[in-house]
């Protein structure tokens, strides 16, 4: 059989098995974090958080039709997009990899003779699918992200200029790079990594083009590939877009013609401009311009795929992140402005003092007819500098971990040495190392892992030497420790080294490859501290380009075998030897840490939130993993309609509040009186707090008509003469009619003696801002119309203060008006009990949580716990208010829904008070089942520390020991008083047994 026809028919196969892999453990529902936004967006083509990604959403959009009209499938066939997408990227890598294993036997024929196809495809073969069953990419192949497909980019781009190197001395060889300027513009609207290949191409078109190579020369040739890497993205990508607005800018506020006639005139002399100078190549005969013109037109082609943003945010959808529908916005929201620059080749330390500020760029914002200044972005000038600056977060908890990293004294200024320290320590090997040895070595577990490089959780393990360190069960049994063995890493440091040997222009171009697509992203992107999630899937297009290194092992290995053995022979054992040892092994330790076919957590946990909610309900959420998967369950299945979701992140904007005060889906407005121009972009941005020693409290409405005042009677003025609101007062109160609470049934009629009649809270912040504002909104102007409601997840500091009248029922806090508990310490585990209860015993769905074959870190971590403790606060608050046999249902139902986890030590307490109640309530079965499940763990985590304690303290955790004696001794404590006199025995003698072990340890305490 041909060559070809083989290379075609085994990349196919590649792609089948790598599919079908994918297919098999999709997720069925949505995933966390963007991917609820991203299925969203794509089914009824909305506008996502910056940069945008259009040309995903529209291909998401064809996926989701699949779904035939039933919605709850939806993300199932848009996560199968990614699923194919990433099955197509394994078919490139092999096709790659076989054109590079074909450069490297290329006349050795004498060698390996006919074996020499067998060698090139068993390459191709190991190296595709060792990347198949990799860690990160398996775990962005099953849902709907951007990374599948942006990988997908990589690959092809990738292919194509070996493609092109192939068939460079054929007439309209070139075509190959037009091709792949076409893809990396279209590339722009899935994710901008595909343009970190740049270099790695020019050098292939480099050393293939030119004859005279010279170390020189290749440096200068390097250098150029970054220039045209700096063009495409700053370039086209970025200042396209920022000159259409200069131009947009002077013909509607000087010419005063419409928005948008200034950035059309702009696109047209663009357009224009590249095809007059085609043509003009094409006439005066110079094909290097007519190739690099050629280029830049199609790039553009591809990059029209963001016209898509404008047109669909001026179409006003429910999800329409920044409103981007003119020049002004659309800039901002391509570079991603509102989270800030990083600064990268100079700039501060964090303890650096601004010394002066000046004026830098103008800030427009549209108004009715023309742009509008809204302010100036500052430029800030610091007392002392740095080259590469890499610790300049001035955050309180980003400093404080560079001193604990760094082990930086106490008023100790940083030095050049701990900025390059703190770079390679934590941006390099903590950020980007450690991730590529979960792929490649192994992985103890899916904890984050950001904070230390010596615990278990989130590091990388070979597995090898394990054996010896007495590791726990839960470590042991977590279907997430996936050891390797270091095989695959060691098979890639063969084919690598083999490589340089013998092709080492080639390998020059992967290592650019790998490092342009790993540690240039980290160095570009410069992290400033703990990131709320792990980063791995970044680098994705490393973890690529070190596969085919594995691919290219079985040359290696079958070199070394051919003499002793015939070449076939040998090229049979070496293909043979790799597939066992790379993708055979990482598909069998791999797969139960991906196969989330039987997981449905974040779907349910979301409807959870919209069912705890009363009818025309306001929900505040915080952070991703709330809202995104609130934004799919109420945007694609249509669960709870009339419940407005207001992610307080997003609240800050102008452009969000603006949206809250129309209507969406079924939810009307927003009760939000105040109009535009009083919270436009650069008003009342930030109103601080001035006490004016005003005696008690005041009225909120009050309060918010004094902040939004334009008199400047009711103002302050600054050293500058400028007048600007402030905040006089954090105690503030509302009256209540108890008739408008009946009416609105916030209340049940036999509640009315628990009623209040004013309520009173203290602020909690020195200043207000733009979400707090709107707040006040709300609050002065609903009348108990709308129930306002909050997340149980959300963060103490968006309650503004009104703990005391915020009630559980399920999953979320709603705000009534009963007098406040004061004699309550735990002002966030008060409920209004029996909703809850309907709520949580009828309604709730749980995530096929104990039955799923896995469940990823979000579900165990934070859901878990939260579930947890929310079933905990409901049978104490049934039990305190005489419904002890709810109580024991309730009990019944955590333990019937839910698994058995305890992700960490506090959950062993909490689980401790559930065999407490039981005992008490006199369910004694239930109660010995909670202790000794909880026992078990214990004990587990016990004898770990023992080990550590006498044989490598580094990874003590003195806390886990002091809460599990603590724990240990409760349930010693609630066995004797529940009479459970042989399990009292048992758990007394353990605990005296521990004591002793950790005599020493309690000493020190």
């Amino acid at each position: 059989m041909q060559y070809n026809k083989i290379n075609n028919l085994l990349g196919w196969l590649c792609f089948v098995i790598a599919s079908t892999t994918y297919i098999l453990t999709l997720e069925p529902s949505v995933s966390f974090w963007d991917c609820g936004e991203f299925i969203s967006c794509a089914f009824r083509l909305q506008v996502s958080h910056q940069p945008g990604y259009p040309l995903f959403a529209m291909l998401g959009k064809v996926f989701s039709l699949l779904s035939m009209g039933d919605n709850t499938k939806v993300p199932y066939f848009t996560n199968m997009g990614s699923a194919i997408a990433s099955g197509a990227t394994v078919m490139f890598l092999f096709w790659t990899t076989t054109a590079m294993a074909k450069k490297l036997v290329a006349g050795r024929e004498k060698e390996f003779g006919d074996a020499q196809i067998l060698l090139i495809m068993g390459s191709g073969l190991v190296g595709a699918l060792a990347f198949t069953y990799t860690d990160t990419f398996w775990f962005s192949a099953v849902e709907t992200i951007v990374f599948a497909l942006s990988s997908l980019c990589i690959a092809v781009i990738f292919w194509a200029i070996l493609k092109w190197e192939a068939h460079a001395d054929e007439p309209g060889a070139d075509r190959w790079i037009v091709f792949i300027a076409y893809v990396m513009g279209l590339s722009i609207g899935i994710h901008l990594l595909n343009l970190l290949t740049i270099p790695a191409i020019a050098l292939v078109y480099y050393f293939r083009r030119y004859k005279n190579i010279t170390t020189r020369s290749a440096i200068l040739a390097f250098l150029v590939s970054v220039v045209i890497l700096g063009v495409v993205q700053y370039g086209i990508r970025g200042y396209t877009v920022k000159f259409a607005a200069n131009f947009d800018l002077f013909f509607v506020n000087t010419l005063g013609l419409g928005f948008g006639t200034g950035a059309l005139f702009f696109l047209v002399l663009l357009i224009a401009a590249i095809v007059f100078t085609i043509i003009y190549s094409i006439r005066n005969n110079k094909p290097t311009l007519n190739l690099v013109m050629l280029c830049v037109a199609v790039i553009y082609f591809g990059y029209g795929s963001f016209a898509y943003i404008p047109i669909r945010a001026t179409a006003n959808p429910d999800l329409n992140n920044s409103h981007p529908d003119n020049a002004f916005t659309m800039y901002g929201y391509l570079n991603r402005i509102q989270y800030g620059e990083n600064p990268l080749l100079v700039g501060q330390y964090y303890d650096a003092q601004v010394i002066d500020q000046t004026e830098g760029n103008t800030i427009y914002r549209k108004g009715e007819k023309k742009y509008e200044v809204a302010g100036k972005r500052p430029n800030y000038v610091y007392d002392h500098t740095t080259f590469l600056p890499r610790m300049y977060s001035t955050d309180g908890n980003d400093v404080n971990f560079y001193k604990q990293w760094l082990a930086i004294p106490e008023g100790q200024k940083p030095t050049f040495a701990n900025n390059i320290s703190w770079m390679a320590s934590w941006q390099i090997y903590q950020m980007y190392v450690r991730y590529f040895l979960w792929n490649y070595v192994g992985r103890y577990n899916d904890e984050d892992g950001q904070q230390s490089t010596e615990g278990i959780d989130g590091n990388w393990t070979s597995g090898l030497f394990d054996g010896g360190k007495h590791l726990p069960k839960s470590v042991l049994s977590n279907p997430t420790y996936t050891p390797l063995y270091a095989l695959p890493l060691i098979v890639g440091l063969v084919g690598m080294i083999y490589h340089f040997n013998r092709k080492k222009r080639d390998a020059l171009i992967i290592t650019l490859l790998w490092f342009f697509t790993g540690i240039a992203v980290v160095l570009y992107v410069n992290q400033p501290s703990v990131q709320p999630r792990e980063r791995d899937y970044s680098y994705v297009g490393s973890f690529y380009a070190f596969a085919i290194w594995i691919g290219l092992a079985v040359i290696a290995i079958a070199d070394l075998l051919s003499k002793k053995i015939n070449a076939r022979t040998s090229a049979l054992i070496a293909t043979g030897v790799c597939l066992l040892v790379a993708p055979v092994l990482m598909a069998k330790q791999e797969w139960k840490a991906h196969d989330r076919s039987t997981k449905m957590t974040p779907h349910d946990m979301a409807y959870n939130y919209l069912i705890s909610c009363p009818p025309n309900a306001i929900l505040f959420t915080y952070g991703d993993n709330d809202t995104y998967s609130l934004w799919y369950d109420q945007e694609v299945e249509g669960i709870r309609p009339d419940v407005r979701i207001v992610n307080l992140s997003l609240f800050t904007g102008d452009w969000y509040i603006r949206q809250m005060q129309r209507p969406m889906n079924q939810s009307a407005p927003l009760p939000i009186t105040m109009p535009y121009d009083k919270y436009k972009e650069g008003v009342r941005d930030v109103i601080y707090y001035n006490d004016s020693k005003i005696p008690g409290y005041t009225s909120i409405k009050e309060v918010f008509d004094f902040i939004t005042s334009d008199d400047h009677a009711m103002q302050g003025q600054t050293q500058g003469g400028e007048y600007s609101n402030y905040l006089p007062t954090k105690s503030f109160k509302l009256n209540i009619n108890a008739q408008d609470v009946l009416k609105n049934n916030v209340i049940t009629p036999d509640q009315i003696g628990k009623l209040d009649t004013v309520m009173k809270w203290n602020y909690t912040s020195n200043y207000v801002t733009k979400e707090n504002l709107a707040i006040f909104d709300i609050l002065a102007h609903n009348n108990w119309k709308r129930p306002i409601c909050f997340t149980t997840t959300i963060g103490n500091e968006n309650l503004i203060g009104l703990q005391p009248y915020l009630y559980k029922e399920g999953f979320t806090y709603r705000l009534i008006p009963f007098k406040a508990d004061t004699a309550n310490h735990d002002q966030l585990s008060k409920t209004n009990t029996m909703v809850m209860y309907n709520n949580m015993m009828t309604k709730f769905k749980f995530g096929n949580f104990k039955k799923a074959r896995y469940l990823d870190h979000e579900s165990v971590n934070m859901f878990y716990p939260v579930m947890m403790t929310t079933f905990l606060d409901l049978a104490r608050n049934l039990e305190k208010e005489g419904h002890g046999d709810e109580a024991l249902k309730a009990l019944h139902k955590f333990d019937n829904e839910l698994p058995n986890l305890y992700p960490y030590i506090d959950v062993a307490g909490r689980k401790m008070y559930m065999a407490q109640m039981a005992y008490r309530l006199g369910d004694i079965s239930l109660g010995n089942k909670f202790t000794n499940e909880i026992n078990e763990h214990l004990k587990d985590q016990l004898d770990f520390n023992y080990y550590n304690l006498q044989n490598n303290q580094q990874l003590l955790n003195q806390r886990d020991v002091q809460i599990a004696m603590q724990v240990l001794n409760g349930l010693t404590e609630y066995t004797l008083q529940g009479h459970q006199d042989a399990l009292h025995k048992t758990l007394a003698a353990e605990l005296k047994a521990y004591e002793t072990k950790f005599a020493s340890l309690m000493r020190t305490e």
